[in-house]
C-alpha cells in the first residue's frame, strides 16, 4: 500500500494528484482483502475508498441480475411493426393490437406492445369538449323530455337551446309527439335561414328518416359523433353538421 502510494505521488506533476482507474482498483482490492489498511491511507481518505468499493460492488450486481435471466427481448421488427399499427390506427389501443399480434402468429405481452407502442401527446383528434369550446356560438341542442301534469297525464315538451349563451330558441308542448311534428318544430326554430352550424341530440327513436330529410333540407347533414348505444337503451349524443 505504501510503495504504491508513492508510485502515484511520484507521478504528479503539479496540483492534486491524479489517480488512474487502476490506482482505484488496486487500493479497493487491498482494502476488499485487508480491511485494517484504512490508516496507512495518506493520498486519498478512508471515506473515498470506501465510497469506490460500494460502487464497486453495486455495478458488480447491476451486472450480474441484468445478464441472466427475466424476460427475453423483443426483436427490432416486432417493435416497428408495433409502432406502424399504432401510427396508422390512432383509434386502436394495446388491447387490439395485442389481439392482431396474436392472430399473426406472435407471441408478445399486451404490456410490451403498450410499451413500444408510438406515443401521442394529445388525442388522435379533437375531443368531445375541445369541439363544443370551439364552435360553441355556431352549435344549438335540441331535446324531447316528458312534464307529467296534475291530473296525471304526460305532456312532451321539445326545446332548443343555443349553447354559447345558453339561449332558448324554441320550445312547444304535445301529447303526442311524431317524427313529423318534430321536423315541424325544427322548421319553426330556425326560420329564414337562422339555423346554427351544428346541432346536437340524442339517439331517440322519433328522429327517424322523417326527421333527417328536414335536416338535410335545411342543409344541415346527419353526422352522429359516436355509434354505439348502451345497454339500458337510452340514447347516445348525436351531431348535425352543415355541409
Amino acid at each position: 500500500m505504501l510503495r504504491h502510494q508513492l508510485i502515484v505521488l511520484r507521478r504528479r506533476l503539479h496540483g492534486r494528484v491524479r489517480l488512474t482507474n487502476h490506482d482505484r482498483w488496486f487500493f479497493t482490492q487491498l482494502y476488499r482483502w485487508f480491511p485494517a489498511i484504512s490508516p496507512v491511507l495518506t493520498i486519498i481518505r478512508p471515506e473515498t475508498l470506501v465510497r469506490w468499493h460500494r460502487a464497486g460492488f453495486r455495478r458488480y450486481w447491476r451486472w450480474r441480475t441484468n445478464s441472466r435471466g427475466g424476460r427475453p427481448q423483443i426483436q427490432i421488427e416486432l417493435r416497428a411493426l408495433i409502432r406502424q399499427m399504432s401510427m396508422e390506427n390512432p383509434l386502436w389501443g394495446a388491447p387490439r393490437i395485442h389481439g392482431e399480434l396474436l392472430k399473426l402468429g406472435f407471441q408478445v405481452a399486451q404490456s410490451s406492445v403498450a410499451k413500444y407502442m408510438a406515443k401521442r401527446r394529445g388525442p388522435p383528434s379533437q375531443g368531445w369538449c375541445t369541439f363544443l369550446r370551439n364552435h360553441a356560438p355556431n352549435i344549438a341542442a335540441m331535446d324531447l323530455f316528458v312534464v307529467p301534469t296534475i291530473g296525471f297525464k304526460l305532456l312532451y315538451a321539445f326545446v332548443v337551446v343555443r349553447l354559447d349563451r345558453r339561449e332558448l330558441v324554441w320550445i312547444n308542448v304535445t301529447a303526442h309527439p311524431t317524427a313529423e311534428w318534430v321536423a315541424c318544430q325544427i322548421t319553426e326554430a330556425f326560420p329564414w335561414n337562422e339555423a346554427s352550424r351544428y346541432m346536437i341530440g340524442d339517439r331517440d327513436c322519433i328522429y327517424g328518416a322523417v326527421v333527417t330529410r328536414r335536416l338535410r333540407a335545411m342543409g344541415i347533414r346527419d353526422k352522429p359523433h359516436n355509434q354505439s348505444r348502451r345497454r339500458d337503451g337510452a340514447g347516445c349524443g348525436r351531431s348535425f353538421a352543415i355541409r
